[in-house]
């Protein structure tokens, strides 16, 4: 697998995501803008799906195995900041993800949500926590 290309084709998706995200329904944009991330989003199932719902699937049997898998794409974040550290561009989700029920933490709201810069699974705790449980190697 080529991590890299991988990264990078989430990068565009990320990027795209946070550009509709500044829009709103009336724009005139917002439709092209929309069908672009769509078009992003099934390269990206296509070519990367399989590699990344095996992933997901094992994440999800160690973490939270009552939630099922669902597709990759669905793990994205509506919204993602991005920020500059020690010379690198660094990806935070900032809004989105799966929702999912994790037994460590069971009176918290917990998603998993798929970041780049390096590509990696985030599991969101509440508001303000959040861990890594994956890293595309």
């Amino acid at each position: 697998m080529d991590i890299e290309a991988l990264d990078q084709v989430l990068v565009k998706i990320v990027e795209k995501k946070n550009i509709l995200s500044q829009l709103n329904y009336n724009d005139k944009n917002y439709d092209q803008v929309e069908e672009e991330l769509h078009d992003l989003e099934d390269d990206f199932v296509e070519q990367y799906g399989e590699y990344l719902e095996d992933i997901l699937a094992d994440v999800h049997d160690e973490l939270c195995p009552d939630n099922d898998v669902l597709l990759p794409i669905a793990y994205l974040a509506n919204k993602y900041v991005k920020e500059e550290d020690k010379g690198k561009v660094v990806y935070h989700a900032a809004d989105g993800g799966v929702l999912v029920d994790v037994d460590e933490y069971p009176d918290k709201l917990t998603r998993l949500v798929l970041v780049p810069k390096p590509t990696r699974l985030m599991l969101q705790i509440g508001n303000h926590q959040e861990e890594q449980v994956w890293i595309a190697k």
